[in-house]
Formats: C-alpha cells, structure tokens, sequence
C-alpha cells in the first residue's frame, strides 16, 4: 500500500454543482453587458433564478432562455473577449471514418454526416489541433520513450470516447474535505462563461464558513492581478484578472505568482 501525504489541492475554474455553475451563465452574462437589463429581469422575475430545471409551461421563462440563448450563441464561452473558433481536433483512426445515417425510407437511402470544422491559425484552439500532430509524430514519442504499438493515438480531450458520468457533483467532497483541515485554493478566470466564476463562488459560500481576510485586490508587478477572499476552513479563493477556462492559459504569469505564493503559505 502506497500512502501519500495529503496536505491540501487546487482547482482552477472547476466544474463542481453543475445546476448552480449553469444557472450563474445569465448573471454573469448581463454583468458582463451581453444581455439587455430588461432581458435579465424578465429572466429573474419569469424563471426565478432557475433556468436549469425549468417547467416545460413556463413559455415566458421558456422564451427567455431561448433568447438568451440566441444572443450569446457567437461568445466564446471560454473566454469571452476571445474570437469564438471551433474546438474540435482530428478524431482517432479507428472513429475517422465517415459516420453514416439512415434516412428511414423504402430505399434505405444513405447520407453522409459532416466532419466538424477544424480551427485555423489566428484561433487560440489551433495550438490543441497542433498539439494532435505533434503529440502522435512518430520522432516525438520516440523521444518519449512509447513502445511502439503500445499505446493508440493520443487525444487532447475525451470528445467521442464512451463513458458513463458517474459523479455528476463535487461538493460533497469540499464539504469532507474542509471538515478535516485540508488547505485549498480555489481560483476562477474572471472572463470565463463556461464555469462563471459566480458559480464558483456561490457553491463556496453554502460551505458556510466564516471569512477571515475579506474580498480585497491581490497585485503583480505592482498591477490588481485579481480579487482574493480566504475563509476560516483554510480555503483560500481567487479570481483572475482577464483569464479564462482554464486561467493559466490566458494569464500564466499571474497564475504562476498565485500558485508559488499559496504553496509557500504567503498570502496573496
């Protein structure tokens, strides 16, 4: 048996109660100016607060959300002021041929899906496609060391893969792990509408421990790198000034900082 010393973790922009996090895009959209004021009281006062679970006879709440919806849909959720570019990468050899479908009819006729577009340069996601190529070179993993044969081709992320989500929220595990002590640190891009950071925040605050250093800026090079709050369950929060999901991509830099600063126990 292998016992590691755990002392305490990070998350950055972490997907943690899914119904909370997806609830806080409307807010987080209007503070950030891409929905109108009326549009978000119409939300609030229609839906609740509750634009998840909505009843399927609320065509008001219903309404809303589509327009919502439709205004938002050219955002890049990652990263808001980023240009929005497709996502995807090279599917694996075994999954790259093309997908058929049925057209159910006498004759069975047959059409074929269209492959998903890939990014071009310009794009921030055209590093992940780069990174697909690069990664399955053949001189590349000879320099890693792979064994020819032993592994199939590597993916940046599990788009097409099948699994079954078993865990569906992570709070139950903040909860345990703050009741033993453990230090955290758990920090947000503050331009991210994947994961808004008032999602994230939201979720901290049901933990229901007090604060003990309040919201106040935290500074690199003499410039506010973001916002910080630390709590009495020894979790400290941080945003990051224009970063997105995940922040270290955008601002390497100030996450670089926040991270040797909370390893080294000083304060942000």
């Amino acid at each position: 048996m292998i016992l590691i010393l755990f002392q305490g973790y990070i998350l950055g922009n972490a997907a943690t109660e899914p119904t909370v996090e997806e609830n806080s895009k409307i807010p987080f959209a209007h503070g950030m100016g891409l929905i109108s004021n009326e549009l978000y009281e119409s939300l609030k006062m229609g839906c609740g607060g509750e634009y998840v679970n909505v009843d399927p006879k609320n065509e008001v709440c219903l309404n809303d959300i589509q327009a919502f919806s439709k205004l938002t849909s050219e955002i890049e959720g990652a990263h808001i002021l980023e240009p929005r570019c497709p996502f995807s990468s090279p599917k694996p050899r075994e999954s790259s041929r093309k997908r058929r479908s049925l057209n159910v009819n006498e004759q069975s006729q047959e059409f074929l899906v269209p492959e998903p577009p890939l990014p071009t340069i310009g794009c921030r996601t055209y590093g992940y496609l780069l990174s697909y190529y690069w990664n399955n070179d053949y001189n590349v993993r000879k320099a890693l060391r792979i064994r020819l044969g032993s592994k199939g081709e590597w993916q940046r992320c599990n788009f097409g893969l099948p699994y079954a989500r078993e865990i569906h929220s992570s709070f139950s595990y903040h909860v345990s792990l703050s009741t033993k002590g453990y230090r955290s640190l758990i920090y947000s891009g503050d331009h991210d509408m994947m994961v808004p950071f008032l999602g994230t925040e939201a979720w901290i605050k049901s933990l229901n421990y007090s604060i003990v250093d309040d919201w106040r800026p935290w500074i690199l090079h003499s410039q506010v790198a973001g916002y910080t709050r630390t709590y009495s369950n020894r979790m400290t929060y941080a945003t990051v000034k224009g970063g997105g999901h995940t922040a270290p991509e955008y601002r390497p830099a100030e996450c670089y900082a926040m991270f040797q600063r909370w390893i080294n126990h000083d304060p942000l």
